[in-house]
Parts: structure tokens; sequence; C-alpha cells
């Protein structure tokens, strides 16, 4: 539990408690238990393993294999966390300490403020703050919000299918208001889509009367709020020229897609595209240099990434894998009884998280950043814990 709260202040301690608890598990005699998500994960991994030994350069995409570290997780968690009840402090623990690195976000963003107003330059605060973002205890925005996304996740799960939540309410509704104060100063708008969306299906689920009110209030508050967030909302469609990534990640996504027919089968090479001579190589003809300002290091999508790097074969392992999750999650929500309860708190929350990780994946590779993927697999336990705790029920029933 410490290893994957941690994880929310950086990596270095989380993966040393990580190291620490998988010697403790293998010596302790208890029974080594994986969630049925990890077969296509394994195959995933099995194929990059593939992907790499047809690389140009094997030595330089080692970090990923060096990634498979994180995937112990799982084994881990679900080895563990094997009541309600532990996944339930689980879950308190990452919103107390979520809620904590989203207070240092708002404290960041109002410095930032600050910082604008003290430079007397002739610029807005949009193009300002837009190239460097409040980050919390990351080393990016993007690993940042996409953590904080899932602590509101897990927030609203929790107040709308947990059980006895009254007596929480006094920690729960400001916890939700500061990470979702974070998550919109962070200008992220990969994540605000998915924030949009999952948090409709989660209102849906709960109340459609609630659901639909949502877009609505949502279009006040936008009206209601700052300048600078109504811009980048309009920048999706209508972006500020290099300010916004809108070019940047279309000229990813068309690079990607000629890496994808010249090597379908195991790509350029796992974390080839690193390099700027194989990057230009897929170029396509019209696209002129200087390229757009943006980072050219990946494709800002893990469906491209994974397919372009490592083939198609990879691309369908890591997709498969979420739909799995999707549909046994979605199945074993069928079969819990009505009502509130810790079950259905698991479930609904981990279907909402991978939701959003598919969502935000279209334009991020949000789960090669070992911040997110650590926090992935630990919620796809829990996950897996709601569908057995559900086939239980459902048999006593």
């Amino acid at each position: 539990m410490a290893s994957v709260v941690s994880i929310l202040l950086g990596v270095a301690v989380s993966q040393n408690l990580l190291a620490l608890a998988l010697c403790a598990l293998l010596l302790s005699g208890l029974p080594l238990r994986w969630p049925r998500i990890a077969f296509p994960l394994a195959l995933f991994m099995l194929w990059t393993l593939v992907a790499l030994a047809f690389s140009p350069d094997p030595r330089f995409g080692l970090a990923q294999i060096r990634k498979f570290y994180v995937f112990s997780t799982m084994l881990i968690v679900f080895s563990n966390i094997t009541t309600l009840a532990r996944a339930k402090w689980l879950t308190l623990a990452w919103m107390v300490v979520g809620t904590f690195t989203a207070g240092r976000g708002i404290f960041q963003y109002a410095r930032d403020i600050v910082r604008w107003q003290a430079t007397g330059e002739h610029i807005d605060f949009y193009h300002f703050y837009i190239a460097d973002r409040i980050r919390g205890f990351m080393s990016h925005w993007m690993t940042f919000s996409g953590q904080e996304l899932y602590i509101l996740l897990l927030l609203a799960a929790f107040l709308l299918f947990a059980p006895g939540v009254r007596k929480y309410l006094w920690l729960l509704i400001p916890c939700a208001a500061v990470t979702g104060l974070a998550l919109v100063f962070s200008k992220t708008r990969g994540v605000w889509v998915a924030a949009v969306f999952t948090g409709f299906y989660l209102l849906w689920c709960w109340n459609r009367w609630a659901a639909l009110a949502m877009p609505v209030v949502l279009a006040l508050g936008l009206l209601a709020g700052p300048s600078s967030v109504r811009e980048r909302v309009v920048s999706i469609w209508q972006p500020h020229g290099q300010t916004d990534s809108n070019l940047h990640r279309e000229i990813t996504r068309r690079v990607g897609w000629q890496m994808i027919k010249a090597h379908p089968l195991v790509g350029v090479g796992p974390d080839e595209i690193i390099k700027e001579p194989v990057f230009s190589a897929y170029l396509p003809g019209d696209i002129t240099r200087p390229l757009p300002d943006g980072y050219y290091g990946h494709l800002h999508n893990i469906y491209i990434q994974y397919a372009a790097e490592r083939g198609l074969p990879a691309a369908i392992f890591i997709t498969g894998a979420l739909l799995m999750a999707l549909v046994d999650f979605g199945r074993a929500l069928r079969r819990a009884p009505p009502g509130r309860s810790d079950v259905r708190f698991l479930l609904q929350a981990s279907i909402a998280c991978v939701l959003g990780t598919m969502i935000v994946g279209l334009v991020e590779y949000n789960l090669n950043d070992t911040e997110v993927l650590t926090m992935f697999l630990a919620i796809m336990c829990l996950g897996y814990l709601g569908v057995a705790r559900a086939a239980c029920d459902e048999t006593a029933g």
C-alpha cells in the first residue's frame, strides 16, 4: 500500500518499497495471485521482447524491458489486497495523498500568476503558462494530471456508489474540490475530455437526470470561469498557432502511420522513435521543416506508439487488455446486487479509470509513465477484487 500510494510523490521511494514488498511476498508463503488482465499484458511484454530482438539497436530499447518491473505491482497488490476493507483503506489513502499533491499544484498555479504579473512583459497569461504548467511532485504536467484524474474518479465513484458515505463527506467533498480545481488549472485538454466523459458515465449510472444536467453545469461554469480556461477549451478545435500542440500531434500521428505501414509486425524497435534520424526517415514528404514546436520523442498516442515501435500485435494485446477489463468489470457489475456497496464502488471506479486511460491514450503516451502505470495496474487489481467478490455474492445468493 505504501508503494502504490507513494507513487503520487515520486518514483524512487515507490519502487524501493515495491522491491521490499516483492521480497516480503515471496518469503511469506502467501499464495501468488495475478488478475485476469495479466494474461494479455504478458503477451504484450512477450511481443515487446520479440520486437526488441528485431530492433536495429536492441541495447537502446532495454529501458522498456526494465519497465517490466513495474508490472510486478499487479502480483503484489492482488496477492495482498484481498479484502474490501483493505481496498477501501488503499483508495482513501490515495484520495488524501492525491489531494495533497493537487494542493501543491494549486500553489504552483498561484505562484505562476505572480511570476507572470512580475515579468512586466506584454504577453497574456495563456501563452506565458501553457509551455510550463503545474506538475505537483511530478516531472511533467501530463503525468500529474493523469494521476489526478484517477484520484478524482475514485472520489466520484466513492461518493456515488460506496456505502456509508455520509461519515466521510467532511473529507471527500474538500478532496474532490481541490483535486477538480487542480485538474482545471492543469489546462491538460486530453485529461479534461476524459474527465467529462467518465464523469458523465458515473453520473449516468447513478442518476440519469444528474448526468443530463452535467453539460449545462459545465457550460455555466465555463462562462463564469477564467478566460484562459475558455481559451484552452476553444483551442481543441481552434489552436493558438504553435502555442498549442494540435499540429504537432497531427504530425506525430502521420509519422507513426508511416512506421506501421513499413513495419507492421515488429515495428521500428522499442524506443527507436526517440532517435531523431529514425523519426525523420518516416516524415511524410508534404511536411516541411522547421517542424512545429513540441516533443517528438514519442507519438503522443498509445495505440499508434505501440504499433509503430513494437508492431501491431503489441498494440492489439495492450488494447485487448483494456477491453478485457471493461468486459470483466461490466459483467461483474451486472451480477452485483443493486444499491450502494463496496463491490459496486470498486467496479465503477475501475471502469471509469479504464475509460479515462483509453481516452487520454488517444493524445498521450500515458501508460509509459511509471507514475501513471503503477496507479493503473493497482486500480485494475481492485477492480478484479470486485469481480471476485461479486461472483462470491452471486454464489452465496
